[in-house]
């Protein structure tokens, strides 16, 4: 049986007298990837060698470089249970100006149901099997053991943390942490388009004449997702603009016939993430994409 890694005592010392490290060094002995937010509920930005993600990206993202930063880069990516990392010098400004501690909920092979209001609790009460549930200041997190991809806005007030996200720790709140569910599944799963005319059906076609997807080459498909990196790289001004433009490009060429890959997608958001931007406003951009070009 998966023990539940949502459950950890309270630390007893809090090391150099900060209640946030001793948190994260309780989450890291569960086997829950950790990282320290800043004011804001927001990741510290990368150090300079990491800036405009010239480093490539950190080691445990897949495809995304060979990066060997010591700092608390990359967002999300930059959460770990090593203990000597966490406690490491090169962490110790962080824990200084830490607001809050955040945890990789996918990385610790969980997912998390974030309900941002009351409305949004009550149908979780009433659609979604019982669970682990943690206060949030402004409603709950219902915590499953399985992991998905992360989406915002799945309904009104209620996100979905899981890979390539991260989630607040408050708590280890109150339950059971029941198995993920096919329902929370199926929220991230965009309802079919109704049928188009037959006169449009061929106007952005899925597949090529013999049948196979015509994007099919790596060579393509790597250059395409270059591209769109150096274009966030580049950006100076108007990043929110640049990233939802490039993740635009790359769906509106591949989004349809099934090239892209999770690496693929990590090496975008990691480097939106590098010009700042976090993880939420990187799901948002690859949402509202999608769901501009009908995906």
């Amino acid at each position: 049986m998966t023990p539940d890694r949502t459950t950890m005592p309270p630390h007893s010392v809090h090391p150099a007298g900060n209640p946030h490290l001793a948190d994260a060094l309780d989450l890291a002995a569960a086997g829950v990837p950790t990282l320290p937010l800043r004011e804001g509920k927001l990741p510290f930005a990368n150090c300079r060698t990491c800036a405009k993600n010239a480093c490539g990206g950190r080691p445990n993202m897949k495809h995304a470089g060979t990066c060997h930063c010591p700092a608390v880069c990359h967002a999300w990516a930059a959460a770990t249970t090593d203990p000597t990392v966490i406690t490491s010098p090169a962490w110790a400004a962080a824990w200084r100006q830490a607001a809050a501690v955040a945890y990789h909920p996918g990385g610790a092979g969980l997912t998390v149901v974030d309900l941002d209001n009351a409305a949004a609790i009550t149908w979780a009460r009433t659609t979604l099997p019982a669970t682990r549930t943690v206060a949030t200041t402004r409603g709950e997190h219902w915590i499953y053991q399985g992991v998905m991809q992360s989406v915002n806005a799945v309904r009104p007030g209620v996100d979905i943390k899981s890979l390539m996200s991260y989630a607040r720790w408050l708590g280890p709140g109150t339950g059971t942490t029941a198995n993920l569910p096919a329902v929370v599944r199926a929220l991230a799963v965009k309802e079919a388009q109704p049928a188009r005319k037959a006169t449009q059906a061929h106007t952005m076609p899925f597949k090529g004449e013999s049948g196979a997807c015509p994007h099919r080459t790596p060579v393509y498909l790597d250059r395409g997702i270059a591209m769109a990196v150096q274009q966030i790289t580049d950006a100076d001004r108007a990043v929110h603009a640049t990233v939802y433009r490039a993740f635009l490009a790359v769906l509106s060429r591949h989004g349809r016939c099934g090239c892209l890959t999770e690496g693929h997608v990590t090496r975008l958001f990691t480097a939106a993430q590098a010009k700042g931007e976090s993880a939420r406003h990187c799901t948002d951009a690859w949402t509202n994409a999608r769901t501009a070009l009908g995906l």
